[in-house]
C-alpha cells in the first residue's frame, strides 16, 4: 500500500511548509493534512483517516508524547504509521516514542525524501503483517 495521505503535526509554520514541500517533491499525489498541536491532530483524526502521521515532540497545548498517550487510548482499532520528527532526537525521547507500537521511526528535522521513502517502506511492511 502506498502513502496517500499524511497528517503533519508541528507547531512551527516553517517546518509544516518544509514537510509539505518535501512530500510534494517526493510524490505529488500524496495529500497532506496539518495540525499545529496534538489536540488539533486528534480532532482531525476523528474525522479523517491518514496513512501516516509525522509528529513533532515539542509543541504547545498538547505535545507529541501527550498526543501519543491520547492516541493510544482513543484510536487503538486503526493504527497508521507514526514517524516522530524532531529537532532534538535524544536517546531518551527516541526510546519513549518507540515504546508505542504504532511509532515505527524517529527522524531528525528537516524531513527528507529519504525519510519519506523509509516511511513508505515501513507502511508497506505494516500492511503486509
Amino acid at each position: 500500500m502506498s502513502l496517500r495521505k499524511i497528517l503533519i503535526v508541528d507547531d512551527e509554520e516553517v517546518d509544516q511548509y518544509i514537510c509539505k514541500y518535501v512530500i510534494e517533491k517526493f510524490d505529488p499525489t500524496i495529500a497532506t493534512l496539518s495540525a499545529f498541536n496534538g489536540r488539533e491532530a486528534l480532532d482531525i483524526l476523528r474525522q479523517d483517516d491518514p496513512d501516516a502521521i509525522i509528529l513533532d515532540i515539542n509543541m504547545p497545548i498538547m505535545n507529541g508524547f501527550e498526543f501519543l498517550e491520547r492516541y493510544a487510548a482513543e484510536f487503538d482499532n486503526h493504527v497508521p504509521v507514526v514517524a516522530m520528527l524532531t529537532s532534538s532526537i535524544h536517546d531518551h525521547d527516541r526510546d519513549v516514542a518507540l515504546r508505542y507500537i504504532f511509532v515505527d521511526v524517529c527522524f531528525q528535522k528537516p524531513l527528507t525524501e529519504d525519510h519519506l521513502a523509509q516511511l513508505a517502506n515501513t507502511r508497506k511492511q505494516s500492511t503486509q503483517s
